[in-house]
């Protein structure tokens, strides 16, 4: 599941909840970022989402319903291997953006996996593999949870998070010129999940370089790390 915030006001402040069902997470910092990394069997730990010392963060939602243009086909690029490149700062968002525009980006067999990623100008970047990508230059906010932004509610599955999106999107409306960290955590507290739960709920004040999070919505207990 999940949902990621990108919020341009006086500040740029990017969210996100890590909903996650049967898999091993850990967070990982150090001096270049903060990393919520997944465990695989056969390769290890995956920094998978997170945040970056250069002021990116990178969010990976999974498409639901599942669509299979995006399993390998051909030559391509892994969106896994895109995001983890940004957030490693092995490339920038516009060299993402420049290849996602330019070659068939492909997620991992049976699964849709999206990317949703931003950098320190609050540029918003999301990539739908086998259907395309979308670049928002400093938008006033952008969300996005668990459907695709090329169908939006023309599909519907009970993971696709419409509800949340919603929720999401009146609260970011609403919200004031001076929206802040507590703001965010505010969102992300009224969608998060319990069915599929979420582990992480983390938030970047990119503006002022310092990253927040909690895990398993204990809410009170907020760790921080400063850029």
């Amino acid at each position: 599941m999940c949902t990621s915030i990108v919020a341009n006001k006086k500040k740029t402040i990017v969210g996100w909840n890590l909903d996650l069902l049967g898999m091993v997470h850990r967070i990982r910092t150090d001096d270049n970022g903060v990393y919520i990394e997944i465990l695989d069997e056969k390769e290890g730990w995956f920094p998978l989402f997170g945040a970056n010392a250069r002021g990116d963060f990178v969010g990976m939602p999974t498409c639901w319903p599942f669509d299979d243009r995006s399993d390998p086909k051909g030559e391509g690029r892994n969106v896994l291997m895109l995001d983890i490149d940004l957030l490693l700062q092995k490339k920038t968002l516009q060299e993402i953006k420049e290849i996602a525009e330019k070659e068939p980006v492909f997620s991992i067999p049976g699964s849709t996996f999206m990317s949703a990623l931003s950098d320190r100008s609050g540029n918003v970047l999301y990539i739908v593999p086998g259907q395309g990508s979308l670049y928002y230059e400093k938008p006033e906010y952008k969300i996005m949870t668990n459907f695709s932004p090329f169908k939006q509610d023309s599909e519907k599955h009970p993971w696709m998070g419409w509800d949340r999106y919603s929720r999401a999107d009146s609260m970011l409306r609403a919200a004031s010129e001076d929206f802040d960290v507590s703001d965010c955590f505010e969102i992300l507290k009224a969608v998060a999940q319990v069915e599929c739960p979420t582990v992480v709920s983390m938030v970047y004040d990119v503006s002022e370089g310092k990253v927040y999070w909690c895990e398993n919505r204990i809410w009170d207990i907020v760790h921080h790390k400063d850029f």
